[in-house]
């Protein structure tokens, strides 16, 4: 399917064939018909991607502060390369999408196929959208029409924070197509409006659909009239849908105001705000977000999670309905604010125009099939690619299931270097599946990860999907006789980790043993390697004591949530029970674990813990995770004590010895946490038939006590094991 994508980095707009996206659990897949450019938000996007370096980090100082100390703890060459990697993923364009329903998931119960909707889906064939962004159109709303709803409800929630009523006096300036449906909705709220732009073909639409027009190209003197429209009392609110780097409209709007008027912020505007603007008449200033309420809240819009409607009258979905019903009433009219119309192929021609020109709603025409409700083909969702590489691996020829940005940034480059065959890369959405597997130079991208499975061309599959897939898909791989490796964790319930250690038991009463292994890369680093070849030359028990300064995500994150993430001990925290583990050499046998107590405040308590291992020989281990530190402070420290002597790594950079015969100081020129070398290693067991380079006994181990240490915090003890 084509599917419309901006590259951030050069700049180019590029219409793309991809695989359909995969149905998601509370989702619906559409077969879309029209869609619409937003004029203000996508343009934004096109000028960024167009603009210089500089100029991208003039527009970003806060990412600029967060690259500056990257720069500090990780090293300037690792820097550089997320920052790139960052701008090469492609990113999909549009949120104003039309289409009809060919598939529903799993718990949506009011939709169905061959349902006529309106939805926030990208410019793209077919879409996957969650339930709660979709809404059913009226019969007798054409499909052009419903393609500007998105878009209408972004002026109507401005509205809604405006909390306008009938006689008053408001003004809208800027009258693109936000301002101009603003008006209309204003209008059939038995408001006056005012309107305000630069161009006269729009305040002459505006004065068209009942506001009084200000021409602000013709020198009309937006003050004089807003006195006027007043009758000298000062407009009751005003609503910004401009986009301007200026402060004048702002200042504009609080001279316009009567005493304790209202401003709303729609667009983008300066921000320079006079105090005495604002003091002297106490006027209130609200900049709205999109839509509507659940904007940006995955638990409304990935979880479907709907508002009460006694407490939260309108969201985003039910602003979408209110707009639809005045679409179909002939409240709002959008009778002249189409100015082009392209088909998807054409859409280049389409942002070049959006770009260089002056348009109000540009938009977009789909293909249409005899049956629009023909569901997607398991055919369709595998698509070759172009700069596929010809496999020379006679094994090692690996699927990758996910492909985001640690999968493209690190993983993939790895196991190419590491001489694996590269077959395929699958996705849920398939456009980051398209855009590394053309990069990378792997066979095909596909949408369907039981088919990557299921390739017979495909002996190894690596997994680097969400955490709570990998049991499932390790479990699935190992019974069709693959080597798996995964991308921590292996598993987040002790369930899922049943079937994994099921289906490895199967394989080998059938006489097969796969390789298996968890990407517990840090054991793998150089500065670990020579830490361990030190440690193993003094028998003594030794003590560790890691800090992981990992830094804060925020708590609706989906790595937080039990049933999706497994939280960041099980996530991440792995890593150094495994570490902790390899450098022992022998069995954990106790763990304690204790995390932030209950405070005002703190949601989320487990990412800021200690944790305590003991161990058969002897040795004990303190992990502090921590994500209340500072990201100029080294993310990760090693230090172990032994045998009269200490030795500490600092973020995988340098190692120092301090009372250690023969061992001063080992530095690298860059920052190397064994990710490579993680990836070769596998690759190596697999074409020579070897053992897992992690015993797979100490595989299950980790995961074990990683289990035993998150419920350990409900119990802030010890546990013999």
């Amino acid at each position: 399917m084509k599917q419309i994508l901006q590259d951030l980095s050069k700049g180019d707009t590029n219409v793309v064939d991809v695989p359909p996206p995969r149905l998601l659990p509370g989702h619906v897949l559409i077969r879309t018909s029209m869609t619409l450019i937003s004029a203000g938000t996508e343009r934004m996007l096109v000028e960024f991607g167009r603009s210089n370096f500089i100029d991208k980090a003039r527009s970003q100082p806060d990412k600029v502060r967060q690259v500056l100390d990257k720069v500090k703890t990780d090293g300037l060459a690792p820097t550089i390369r997320a920052v790139k990697n960052k701008l090469d993923q492609p990113l999909p364009l549009g949120y104003s999408n039309v289409g009809t329903v060919i598939a529903v998931g799993a718990g949506v119960t009011d939709l169905e196929v061959g349902d006529r909707v309106l939805s926030n889906g990208n410019h793209a064939e077919i879409v996957c959208v969650p339930r709660n962004l979709c809404a059913k159109i009226p019969d007798n709303v054409d499909d052009e029409s419903a393609s500007f709803t998105v878009v209408s409800a972004i002026a109507l929630q401005g509205i809604r924070l405006l909390n306008p009523t009938i006689g008053e006096n408001i003004i809208v300036t800027g009258l693109g197509l936000i301002g101009l449906i603003a008006v209309q909705i204003l209008r059939a709220n038995g408001c006056n409006v005012l309107g305000v732009d630069f161009s006269s073909e729009r305040v002459e639409l505006a004065r068209k659909m009942g506001a009084v027009g200000v021409d602000l190209s013709k020198g009309e003197d937006l003050m004089a009239a807003a006195n006027s429209f007043s009758n000298g009392r000062g407009v009751d609110g005003v609503l910004l849908t401009a986009a301007t780097k200026s402060n004048e409209p702002v200042h504009q709007a609080a001279q316009a105001c009567r005493q304790r008027g209202r401003i709303v912020l729609v667009g983008v505007t300066g921000l320079n705000l006079s105090r005495d603007d604002f003091y002297e008449k106490e006027l209130s200033f609200q900049v709205s977000c999109s839509y509507g309420p659940g904007r940006y809240d995955s638990s409304y819009e990935e979880q479907g999670n709907d508002y009460p409607i006694g407490f939260v009258r309108w969201t985003e979905q039910r602003n979408f309905e209110a707009v639809l019903q005045l679409l179909s009433s002939g409240s709002l009219d959008i009778d002249g604010m189409v100015s082009h119309r392209y088909a998807v192929e054409d859409a280049k021609q389409a942002y070049d125009v959006l770009a260089n020109g002056n348009p109000m709603g540009i938009v977009l025409e789909f293909p249409q099939a005899d049956d629009v409700t023909k569901p997607v083909t398991v055919e369709e969702r595998t698509v070759a690619l172009a700069g596929a590489e010809a496999l020379t691996a006679s094994a090692g020829n690996i699927g990758m299931i996910g492909s985001g940005n640690y999968a493209s940034q690190i993983l993939i480059p790895a196991f190419k270097s590491a001489g694996a065959g590269l077959v395929s890369l699958c996705s849920s959405g398939g456009v980051s599946s398209v855009h590394a597997g053309n990069k990378f130079g792997f066979q095909n991208a596909t949408t369907d990860p039981e088919a990557l499975i299921s390739d017979e061309s495909v002996d190894t599959v690596v997994i680097a999907s969400r955490h709570d897939s990998h049991a499932a898909y390790a479990a699935s791989a190992i019974r069709q006789g693959k080597h798996v490796f995964v991308e921590k964790p292996l598993a987040i319930q002790r369930e899922q980790m049943t079937e994994v250690t099921d289906a490895y038991a199967e394989a080998k009463e059938r006489g097969i043993v796969p390789a298996l292994m968890v990407g517990y890369n840090r054991r793998f680093s150089p500065l670990i390697t020579k830490m361990k070849s030190l440690l193993d030359a003094k028998p003594d028990p030794k003590v560790f004591v890691v800090t992981m300064n990992a830094g804060a995500i925020p708590e609706d994150h989906w790595v937080h949530d039990p049933v999706e993430g497994g939280g960041r001990i099980i996530g991440e925290a792995c890593h150094y029970v495994d570490l902790l583990r390899f450098l022992v050499g022998a069995r954990i046998t106790g763990v304690q674990a204790t995390q932030m107590g209950a405070a005002p405040g703190v949601v989320i308590r487990e990412d800021k813990a200690t944790i305590t291992l003991s161990f058969e020989d002897g040795s004990f281990g303190t992990i502090h995770y921590l994500a209340n530190g500072h990201q100029s402070f080294p993310k990760e420290r090693v230090e172990v004590f032994c045998g009269n002597g200490i030795l500490q790594i600092d973020n995988y950079r340098s190692m120092k010895g301090f009372g250690w015969p023969g061992f001063s100081k080992m530095k690298l020129s860059k920052q190397n946490k064994g990710n490579g070398e993680c990836a070769a290693a596998f690759i190596s067991a697999v074409k020579s038939g070897e053992a897992s380079p992690i015993p797979v006994d100490e595989v299950f181990e980790v995961t074990e006590r990683c289990f035993d240490i998150v419920e350990q915090f409900s119990k802030d003890g010890s546990s013999d094991l």
